[in-house]
């Protein structure tokens, strides 16, 4: 009679590294992302309590977050690498959750370009300290599916979210039920907008008290593994690291000057140009094509996140499962920068018009598991780490100039067609890098 394999010390302890540190590294990021991405919908009553608050203060305010975050991206990224994770993350939580309540506060878009700013500075470092703390834990094997079950946060808190900034965003306001104007009282002096800030920035501070207390720093202090288990996903952890780093190791100075390095970072710009151009004023595309209501908007606005999300786990276990990076990030881009492009033209068809943001989503969601597998394909330890740090925090610019570019344009022009084109002509490029800079073959995933 066949009795089952016993399942190695590597494979349990990799098991356990799933099961208790990606749930937590999860919940924090849809934190994370929904303090930053609440402006979208909090907007949509901010413009009209606020004088002077119209498409291209939000766009510049939006992005003034990615100037912030700029500054402090590679040193957050090296203390994770040499200090602690757990620290650090937890320290970036607590000062960002306050100053996204504080935007709440603001009266004027000068305060709220200064509010913006210092969130940017007090998240700097989160993004990809995480990505560095998960080559900590999950050899290469696993590290594209450990990375999509990460960031597949930021569909899921762009599903998750509308809907409960909606609520919040009806305090204070009125509304017409079955004919009948009803009005929506403030909440404390609160109006909605306000409390769309507040609300979301409480759980931010309280789990970064957990991290504090739930996150581990390596393997080799994880007191939930056993002596076996932690010794076997070291020693793995260990074996890669040697074979990527034959011969002279790469300094820190040195990796932030390679030409890989940099063309990544500029990949990753045009990327992000176009993501956040979409993210952020999707609900405002929508609500000016067809003068949909708050709770409509709010429903259509989730589906685009639905195939995002999707497309971003079947990419991270197609990349793993093929042990290829290169096609897995370029194919989505491309598809989500034909999908982008498209848009204008179903313009009149609200059905056409959501489903070509969902293929954009998807496409500009699912490349990402497979992107941040490249770096590590030839860089170790602290060259990782800071490389990691300065494509985040230069490709991150892109959300400063995505936003800016698309509610300058409508500014300008009273339409948002030529901004959506800048974006898609973007995405276009980032494509193009990541082909022809040829990291990734499956022949060549590792070295």
């Amino acid at each position: 009679m066949a009795t089952d394999c016993p399942v190695s010390a590597l494979d349990r302890a990799r098991r356990k590294a799933y099961r208790r540190l990606l749930p937590l590294l999860f919940i924090c990021y849809v934190i994370a992302y929904v303090d930053r991405a609440n402006v979208s919908i909090a907007k949509l009553t901010m413009t009209k309590d606020l004088p002077g608050f119209d498409n291209a203060v939000i766009g510049l305010g939006a992005g003034m977050f990615f100037l912030g975050y700029f500054l402090l991206e590679i040193p957050g990224t090296l203390l994770v690498e040499r200090w602690s994770a757990r620290k650090w993350i937890s320290r970036i939580m607590v000062s960002w959750g306050i100053m996204a309540a504080l935007t709440a506060l603001v009266k004027t878009p000068e305060q709220f370009y200064g509010v913006r700013f210092f969130l940017g500075l007090a998240e700097a470092g989160f993004f990809p300290g995480i990505i560095v703390y998960l080559t900590h834990w999950f050899p290469s094997r696993d590290r594209a599916k450990a990375l999509s079950c990460f960031l597949v946060a930021t569909p899921f808190a762009q599903i998750m979210s509308p809907k409960i900034s909606n609520a919040l965003l009806k305090i204070g306001t009125d509304e017409v039920v079955n004919g009948v104007t009803v009005h929506h009282p403030e909440f404390m002096g609160l109006e909605g907008w306000q409390c769309v800030y507040i609300f979301w920035g409480i759980p931010a501070v309280v789990l970064g008290v957990v991290v504090l207390f739930a996150m581990t720093d390596r393997p080799s202090e994880a007191r939930w593994l056993t002596t076996d288990e932690r010794d076997a996903l070291e020693a793995e952890l260990e074996r890669e690291r040697a074979a990527r780093s034959q011969g002279r190791r790469m300094t820190v100075l040195e990796a932030l000057r390679h030409p890989k390095v940099l063309l990544l970072a500029l990949a990753y710009f045009c990327i992000v140009t176009g993501s956040y151009g979409i993210e952020f004023f999707l609900p405002s595309i929508l609500k000016d094509w067809y003068g949909l209501t708050f709770d409509k908007l709010t429903w259509l606005v989730m589906l685009p996140p639905m195939l995002g999300l999707a497309g971003q786990l079947f990419v991270g276990w197609s990349s793993d499962r093929h042990k290829e990076r290169r096609y897995h990030a370029v194919v989505p881009i491309v598809i989500g920068a034909c999908a982008v492009g498209l848009a204008p033209f179903t313009r009149g068809g609200l059905w056409l018009t959501v489903v070509c943001f969902m293929v954009a989503f998807a496409g500009f969601k699912a490349y990402m598991p497979a992107f941040w597998s490249l770096p590590s394909l030839f860089l170790t330890e602290a060259a990782a780490a800071g490389s990691i740090g300065l494509i985040n925090s230069i490709g991150n610019l892109g959300g400063f100039l995505g936003p800016t570019v698309l509610g300058e344009v409508e500014k300008r022009t009273g339409s948002f067609v030529g901004g959506l084109w800048f974006l898609c002509a973007s995405m276009t490029v980032s494509a193009a890098v990541i082909y022809f800079l040829g990291l990734g073959n499956k022949e060549k995933a590792v070295g």
